[in-house]
């Protein structure tokens, strides 16, 4: 056995209902590696997991990803070396604590290119935008693309990789401040959701050009009118839902707007084994080591200070990737 510090929570609600306690922790099973973190990433969906939004079973803790070094070894586990630097983003919940025991299987090695800052903060962002680029849709250059949510952390990602492939990409926004950090991703022209005209205001961007993909992560509020943004036979692809959840579509309307073609994706599907895990992080590290995919670290926080790093978050008084460091 072995102390760790580790987040947990008995209940959802605020930010407060979570707490840092000691626990032991045992040693690994067979086909684990025990992880010493140094750096936690932070997500919305932690929020919306301690919100209860997307409930888990309580007790619980919070987190998917997190970047470290092996501290121990489990029996059978081969490839893997103590000292290793490794990070995971698919080991289930609870990436909010300085040791884990995490599945052999599902840690990647980080080159030396890729800090362990970077890895943690851009491992499950950069893996979903990986997927969406490369698997959803192969983005070629001159690809038109509209992009929701630009200014957000996988926004602004797919953005700056898109833009590295040669695709053409329109952003929108839900406020006019983060204009500039969707411009400065590499939009060339930024749309306010507030706008009730917003399909109309994509289409005077584009002087009436029409999006091969769009990509639209807001659900609810958007995915109806993504549809008109989309050229004749083009792909409108709903992966996430920071408004709600989307509205169903019936497939009549699909044909009627250009026989478009409409999928709902996800990042953990897409990197389901190991070896595609593996390959697939391996894209993302060269499009890293390029600088195609960058972080820009806008808070840090101790694992003492969760809570404080959640209401910042929530109150979005944070410009780019939360860090929390053990």
């Amino acid at each position: 056995m072995t102390s760790r510090r580790v987040v947990t929570l008995a209940e959802f609600g605020r930010p407060d209902v979570m707490s840092v306690v000691s626990e032991e922790l045992p040693v690994p099973m067979p086909g684990e590696v025990r992880v010493r973190h140094s750096a936690i990433g932070f997500n919305f969906i932690d929020i919306y997991q301690r919100k209860g939004i997307y409930p888990l079973p309580l007790p619980t803790g919070l987190g998917f990803e997190a970047a470290g070094v092996v501290d121990a070894l489990g029996a059978g586990v081969t490839g893997i070396r103590t000292g290793d630097r490794v990070a995971y983003m698919n080991a289930g919940v609870g990436a909010y604590t300085d040791l884990r025991n995490v599945p052999a299987d599902k840690l990647v090695a980080l080159p030396d290119t890729v800090s362990d800052a970077a890895a943690a903060t851009l491992l499950f962002k950069g893996m979903t935008a990986q997927y969406l680029l490369r698997k959803t849709h192969a983005v070629q250059a001159n690809d038109l693309l509209l992009v929701h949510s630009a200014a957000g952390g996988v926004g602004q990602i797919l953005t700056r990789w898109a833009t590295a492939l040669g695709a053409t990409v329109v952003g929108t926004t839900g406020s006019p401040r983060k204009r500039e950090a969707a411009l400065a991703a590499g939009c060339v022209d930024v749309v306010d959701l507030n706008d009730p005209d917003w399909p109309q205001a994509f289409l005077a961007a584009t002087g009436g050009r029409k999006a091969r993909v769009v990509y639209d992560a807001v659900g609810k509020d958007t995915l109806i009118r993504s549809l008109d943004c989309a050229a004749p036979f083009g792909l409108v692809v709903c992966y996430g839902a920071s408004s709600g959840k989307a509205p169903a579509v019936d497939p009549e309307l699909l044909n009627k707007k250009g026989c478009l073609f409409l999928t709902r994706p996800s990042v953990f599907p897409h990197n389901a084994d190991a070896a595609t895990f593996r390959a697939n992080a391996a894209d993302l590290f060269d499009a890293i080591a390029r600088g195609h995919v960058t972080v820009d670290i806008g808070g840090r926080f101790s694992l003492e200070e969760i809570v404080e790093a959640h209401r910042a978050a929530e109150e979005r008084r944070i410009g780019g990737a939360i860090l929390i460091t053990p």
